[in-house]
């Protein structure tokens, strides 16, 4: 007996120890924290969670702002502030005159052709020729003397022409919506716009020079 009791205690001591690793064991895999290992769960909790939160901030505070100013855009497209401002488009093109129909010929009267030839007369007396024109002894000349424009007719597409300065225009007046000046050589033309048909002309510009 006394023999057996050493041996006896020996495998009591090693039990005992054995036992206590394992317990230790055991406490340190649970309380190992989620962020360790590289896992296929783990991997899966964690794409798991970034979705969440994903899905939790289009529903936070700023995805809620940003809904709102979206419903608000497109309530004016459709609210009164929208139906304001097409009122106020369509009032400015009924404010627009309609383009009118004009007798060839008809258009320019004795005051306007007086005004023009006394106008363009100072210009060449003081030796300004507009373009298009050159300096001759008895005044501003086109290079060739053949009219290529007839009143009723389209002006062909290869004559040149030029604007009328404002400060004729202004004494003419406004030409008449659809139509604009142009000077051709030495005449002055009621141009319409589109068809370029040649409404009504002033012509010989310095014939009195």
């Amino acid at each position: 007996m006394s023999l057996n009791r050493p041996l006896h205690s020996r495998l009591t001591h090693l039990l005992l120890a054995a036992a206590i690793a394992a317990l230790g064991a055991g406490n340190a895999l649970a309380e190992k924290p989620e962020w360790a290992g590289g896992g296929k769960g783990n991997q899966q909790r964690a794409a798991q969670s970034g979705q969440k939160q994903q899905a939790d901030e289009r529903r936070g505070p700023r995805a809620d702002r940003q809904r709102t100013e979206q419903r608000q855009l497109r309530g004016d497209e459709r609210g009164p502030r929208a139906q304001r401002e097409r009122d106020r488009r369509e009032a400015r093109g009924d404010r627009r005159a309609p383009v009118v129909s004009i007798t060839p010929g008809s258009y320019f009267n004795d005051g306007q052709r007086r005004y023009v030839h006394q106008w363009y007369g100072e210009q060449y007396r003081a030796g300004r020729c507009p373009p298009g024109l050159a300096k001759k002894n008895n005044g501003c000349l086109p290079p060739g003397q053949a009219k290529k424009w007839s009143v009723g007719h389209v002006l062909p597409a290869g004559v040149v022409y030029y604007p009328v300065p404002q400060s004729v225009v202004v004494q003419l007046g406004v030409p008449p919506a659809g139509y604009q000046y142009v000077r051709v050589a030495n005449d002055i033309l009621l141009l319409a716009i589109g068809s370029r048909m040649v409404v009504d002309a002033i012509t010989d510009l310095g014939r009195m020079f």
